[in-house]
């Protein structure tokens, strides 16, 4: 049994947004030399996600808006905002964002591919961006 880790920085070009990352795992994977295991994927940051879906556009648009009607941005429906914003921080629909869509995945490697069923890709959503944020990818097998 072996394992192998590496960090990737991933730079958002909008404060909101869906990024697939399957190849750069997979990139991982075939530096690991690792054929049978598993692939642990994490955001390591509290305001993005790492979660499994459709590579489709419209679907990526449904989640945005989606989330945006669960976590507004501007929270006018909250008389006092977020209390997060009490802080000195503005990014509290950032956090509730990243909660719903989930800090991390797992999919198993086969015969040295991410095995997956139809469709899925990783990808990493990022609710507070325009800056570097990493994601650790750990791969433990054989």
């Amino acid at each position: 049994m072996k394992s192998f880790t590496e960090k990737l920085v991933v730079h958002t070009k909008k404060e909101h947004e869906f990024v697939n990352i399957t190849s750069k795992v997979q990139e991982a994977i075939d530096r690991s030399g690792i054929k049978e295991g598993l692939c642990l994927v994490n955001s390591m940051h509290i305001t993005s996600s790492v979660f499994i879906n459709d590579e489709e556009s419209g679907l990526k648009e449904d989640f945005m808006e989606w989330l945006e009607d669960l976590a507004p941005y501007k929270p006018y429906q909250y008389p006092k905002g977020y209390r997060h914003h009490q802080t000195g921080e503005v990014n509290g629909d950032a956090h509730l964002k990243r909660t719903i869509m989930g800090r991390e995945v797992v999919v198993a490697v086969t015969d040295g591919k991410l095995d997956f069923g139809p469709w899925e890709e990783i990808f990493y959503g990022e609710f507070d961006g325009r800056r570097d944020k990493r994601i650790m990818i750990k791969i433990i097998g054989e």
